[in-house]
């Protein structure tokens, strides 16, 4: 287990307290949309922290080419018609670029900042000329707004029981998913960034936000530094808005 981390509930636990089976079972959202609509049809895409591949099916399904990380080959046995690689992500170094690179899953609030730099270096690292990397970020609520939960159209809830400091600007986050035949609980560390510490954060690793994907700025679209935003083929098909 990562520092901090904890999880239980039925089935394998991830070094980062994820149930491997609850991720299996959770539907996908608007995400795989979100992505579609910010790189090129049939991209090649690097999804770091890909879990069981809830948002991998659906990207494969419109057309991208998707290389799956996990640091979990419990999870990546879930993965189907995707290229997987299993590894912690902030050593990863695959010697080639992709078109667009994915960091979902509130990956870039972890509470260790070496494990962030890594990540987002990872980032950086492999994404092509003209392409972008795509990180999705708390909202500014997540961690004030406690506790709270949701029952979602599938069966099931999902609570933030608690956001409990730590020290260091951390807080220890617990969540608790309820289905009618099990229950999973995930503690982990989580580091709440203002605007401009994320936009520092990215800059450390040669990173600039480009713009906000969503409405409520949870998923952001950077590009490296340097690069401008005309250059890139989504812009050219909505006139640059």
């Amino acid at each position: 287990m990562r520092e901090g981390h904890r999880g239980t509930g039925p089935g394998a636990i991830t070094p980062d307290g994820c149930a491997v089976e609850l991720y299996a079972r959770l539907p996908v959202g608007a995400e795989p949309d979100i992505v579609a609509a910010a790189v090129p049809a049939g991209a090649r895409i690097l999804e770091l922290g890909s879990g069981a591949g809830r948002m991998t099916r659906p990207l494969l399904e419109r057309g991208f080419a998707v290389t799956a990380v996990d640091e979990s080959a419990e999870m990546l046995e879930h993965v189907r018609g995707a290229r997987t690689i299993c590894g912690p992500i902030e050593h990863l170094d695959l010697g080639e670029t992709f078109d667009a690179v994915m960091l979902a899953s509130f990956l870039v609030h972890t509470g260790d900042v070496e494990v962030r730099r890594g990540l987002l270096s990872a980032c950086a690292r492999h994404v092509a000329e003209g392409g972008c990397v795509l990180i999705q970020r708390e909202g500014e609520d997540y961690h004030t707004d406690v506790p709270r939960e949701r029952v979602d159209p599938g069966g099931f809830t999902v609570r933030i029981v608690s956001a409990e400091p730590v020290g260091d600007g951390v807080d220890s986050v617990h969540v608790e998913y309820e289905f009618p035949d099990a229950v999973w609980t995930q503690t982990f560390r989580a580091r709440p960034l203002t605007a401009e510490q994320f936009e520092e954060a990215l800059a450390e690793a040669g990173l600039r936000v480009d713009r906000c994907l969503t409405e409520d700025g949870t998923w952001v679209r950077a590009v490296p530094v340097g690069r401008g935003r005309e250059t890139t083929p989504e812009r050219r098909r909505d006139g640059g808005r």
